[in-house]
């Protein structure tokens, strides 16, 4: 399929989305655009980078919250207690504020990002990792986990910021980047 002036657009917000954040060397370009479902056009005046940045900060969220959630039953420490409990619920906040914008978005009803280990996503091996773990090895798990959640999640929503053209997602990936960057100091600060 040829790159239309709907798909171009499209192309470029997954490539910014999906490439930022790894901490690797970036991979070359693609040579060709994906093959976009009809599904994925965005209704009103969200674009296509608006979009495909909620489903992915959706799917991001929804799997982090696994490990938020698994974390106090895998630590004895207090502080990471405390810590995993409080980034769960400041996640599910934000998480419901993610899920209104993309309903009102029309995007897709279904998770383009099932099964996907993208970077900064809590991995099914990172999970069962945890819940086999306990104590300095659990902890280690776990700050790992949630600080390649946090980075990418801050890259994603100053993408957003820079290439969306929604303003009420754009608002939204502002709120979520300095939530992000001061959940990430919570974290350091252990």
């Amino acid at each position: 399929m040829r790159a239309t002036h709907r798909t171009a657009p499209f192309a470029m917000a997954l490539a910014v989305l999906l490439g930022c954040g790894d901490s690797r060397e970036p991979a070359p370009p693609a040579t060709q655009p994906p093959t976009l479902p009809a599904t994925t056009a965005p209704a009103g005046g969200f674009s296509v980078t608006d979009t495909a940045w909620l489903q992915l900060t959706i799917a991001m969220d929804e799997r982090v919250l696994r490990l938020l959630d698994l974390m106090p039953a895998r630590t004895a420490d207090p502080t990471l207690k405390d810590l995993s409990r409080r980034l769960a619920t400041e996640h599910r906040e934000q998480l419901a504020r993610l899920r209104a914008l993309h309903t009102r978005s029309g995007g897709p009803t279904t998770n383009p990002h099932e099964g996907h280990d993208m970077p900064g996503m809590a991995t099914a091996a990172t999970l069962t990792a945890l819940e086999k773990a306990s104590g300095t090895g659990a902890a280690y798990i776990f700050t790992t986990a949630v600080r390649a959640h946090l980075d990418q999640s801050i890259r994603l929503a100053q993408s957003e910021q820079k290439s969306g053209t929604e303003p009420e997602a754009r608002a939204l990936a502002a709120d979520i980047e300095a939530a992000r960057t001061d959940q990430r100091g919570r974290l350091d600060a252990l």
